[in-house]
C-alpha cells in the first residue's frame, strides 16, 4: 500500500500527464475558486493566514469544491507540515502513526497539519482519539466532510475545530474553472455556447466533475463542436447528490414541506420533482403529504387529507412513474389549499390536560349502562339524546365533575373553518340561552 501519511506533490511537480484536475490545482489561496467568503482578506481563513495562526477546523461542503486544496495550500502559507489521510482507508493504526511522527517533528520545532478526508467515516471512538494531540498542539486538524457535523461529527471535536462552510460552486465560479482548462490545454473545448451551459449545469456544482468532463471531451476532440443533444450522448450525466439517509434527503423534504405550507405550489413542484429525480420512494413522499395535510390544513380544507388518500390509491394502482402524477396533483392541492393549524394545537393542548386532569370520571348522563347494574346507580340516568333536541342540540354538558369546560379548538376564518366557527358560536349562543 502506498504511504497513507505522504502529502501531495507540490503543484509545481505535477506532470504534464497528470489528470486535468490535478494540474489545475490552486497555487496560492487568491487561486481557489467560489470560496473567497473564506479565503478572501475578511474570511476566516484569510484572517488566519494573515496573522500566520491556524486553528483546528472542519472543512464542510460539497464534493468538488476544493477542500482538499485548501488544506494544502494552509500548510504552505503558515510553514506547516503537510499529511493527509482519508478516514476510508485508515485505521487506528495509521492514526497512531501519524500522531508519532507529528510529535517527533514538534521536538524539531516542526508543527504537523492533519488533513483528514471524510472525517466523518471515522466512529465515535475514533474521533476521540484526536482530541489529546489537537488540544496539545501536536497538530492542526483541518477535517473534510459532506456530511452535517452536527449530526456525524463528536461535540468535543466539534467544540475544539471551527467549523467553516465551504459553497457549492455556482455557475460564475464554473465558468472560471473551465477558462482555466481551456487555458492549460492551448484550446477550446469543442462545444457550442449552449452545449458549455448544459456542461457547466450538469457538474451540479461539482468541480473536479466538471473538469474530468473536461478532459474527456479534450481527450476526444469531436472535428465538429456538439452542441447540447450530441454531449448529452457523449457523455453520462451526472445524477444530483442525494442519500436517502442523509442530509440531503432532509433538506430537500424539508423545503417541500415548508413551501407547500408557505403556499408556493411552484417550488413545491420543484422539490418534490428534485426528491424522485434522484430516486425518492414515491410512498416516502405520499407519507409526508398526508401529515402535511392533517398538519398544515387540517379542516381549512377538510378535503386535503381525501385528497392525498386518493394520491396514495392511484399511486397503488397505477406504479411509477404514472402514478406519480396523482402524488403531483396532490401536492398541488395541499400548496393551494388554506392554511390552518388549528386542529393540531387542539390536539396537543387536549393531550396536555389530559396528562394533567389523571383519571376524572365523565358525568354519569354519558356513560354506558350495558347491565342492569349499572342502570340501578344511575349511568347514563337524564341522558339528553341530542338529535331528538330543538336544533339537534342539547347543550348538556359533558366534562368531568369538577373540571370547567376546556377550549382547546378554536378554529381559524379561512376555508371551510370560517363556517366550523359560525356553527360554534351559534351552539354557544344556544347553550347561553338554555343555562346549559
Amino acid at each position: 500500500m502506498a504511504d497513507l501519511f505522504a502529502g501531495d506533490p507540490a503543484p509545481d511537480a505535477v506532470p504534464a500527464t497528470a489528470p486535468l484536475a490535478d494540474r489545475l490545482r490552486p497555487r496560492s489561496l487568491d487561486q481557489v475558486i467560489g470560496q473567497e467568503h473564506l479565503t478572501g482578506a475578511e474570511g476566516a481563513i484569510g484572517r488566519m493566514v494573515a496573522v500566520g495562526r491556524l486553528s483546528s477546523m472542519i472543512l464542510w461542503g460539497p464534493p468538488g469544491t476544493g477542500k482538499t486544496s485548501i488544506a494544502r495550500l494552509l500548510a504552505d502559507a503558515v510553514g506547516l507540515r503537510f499529511v493527509s489521510i482519508s478516514a476510508v482507508f485508515s485505521g487506528v493504526a495509521d492514526l497512531k502513526k501519524a500522531f508519532a511522527e507529528a510529535r517527533d517533528h514538534v521536538r524539531i520545532g516542526q508543527r504537523t497539519l492533519l488533513f483528514v478526508d471524510e472525517i466523518h467515516r471515522f466512529n465515535r471512538a475514533q474521533q476521540d482519539g484526536f482530541l489529546p494531540y489537537v488540544e496539545d498542539g501536536t497538530v492542526v486538524l483541518i477535517g473534510a466532510t459532506t456530511e452535517n457535523p452536527s449530526f456525524e461529527l463528536n461535540a468535543a471535536l466539534l467544540s475544539r475545530a471551527q467549523v467553516l462552510i465551504l459553497n457549492r460552486l455556482d455557475g460564475a465560479a464554473l465558468t472560471r474553472l473551465l477558462d482555466r482548462a481551456e487555458e492549460e490545454e492551448g484550446r477550446g473545448l469543442p462545444l457550442t455556447e449552449d452545449a458549455r451551459a448544459a456542461l457547466i449545469a450538469s457538474a451540479d456544482g461539482d468541480g473536479r466533475f466538471l473538469l474530468n468532463q473536461a478532459e474527456t471531451l479534450f481527450a476526444i476532440g469531436p472535428a465538429e463542436p456538439l452542441d447540447p443533444a450530441a454531449l448529452a450522448a457523449l457523455l453520462h450525466r451526472r445524477m444530483p447528490v442525494y442519500d436517502k439517509d442523509r442530509e440531503g434527503h432532509y433538506n430537500l423534504i424539508s423545503a417541500l414541506h415548508k413551501a407547500v405550507r408557505g403556499s408556493d405550489p411552484q417550488a413545491a413542484l420543484y422539490y418534490f420533482a428534485r426528491m424522485l429525480v434522484a430516486g425518492e420512494e414515491p410512498l416516502y413522499l405520499l407519507r409526508r403529504i398526508v401529515r402535511m395535510a392533517s398538519e398544515d390544513i387540517g379542516l381549512a380544507d377538510p378535503q386535503a387529507l381525501v385528497q392525498c388518500l386518493a394520491a396514495k390509491d392511484a399511486y397503488d394502482f397505477l406504479g411509477s412513474p404514472e402514478g406519480e402524477l396523482a402524488i403531483a396533483n396532490a401536492v398541488v392541492y395541499l400548496a393551494t389549499a388554506p392554511k390552518s393549524v388549528s386542529g393540531y394545537k387542539a390536539f396537543g393542548a387536549a393531550k396536555r390536560s389530559a396528562k394533567e386532569t389523571g383519571s376524572l370520571m365523565p358525568p354519569q348522563t354519558i356513560l354506558n349502562a350495558p347491565t342492569k347494574l349499572m342502570k340501578q346507580i344511575g349511568y347514563g340516568k337524564g341522558y339528553a339524546y341530542d338529535p331528538n333536541a330543538p336544533d339537534g342540540f342539547s347543550g348538556a354538558d359533558y366534562w368531568p365533575e369538577g373540571m370547567a369546560p376546556q377550549t382547546f379548538y378554536a378554529p381559524g376564518d379561512k376555508g371551510f373553518e370560517a363556517k366550523i366557527a359560525e356553527r360554534l358560536a351559534y351552539w354557544q349562543t344556544l347553550r347561553e340561552e338554555r343555562g346549559a
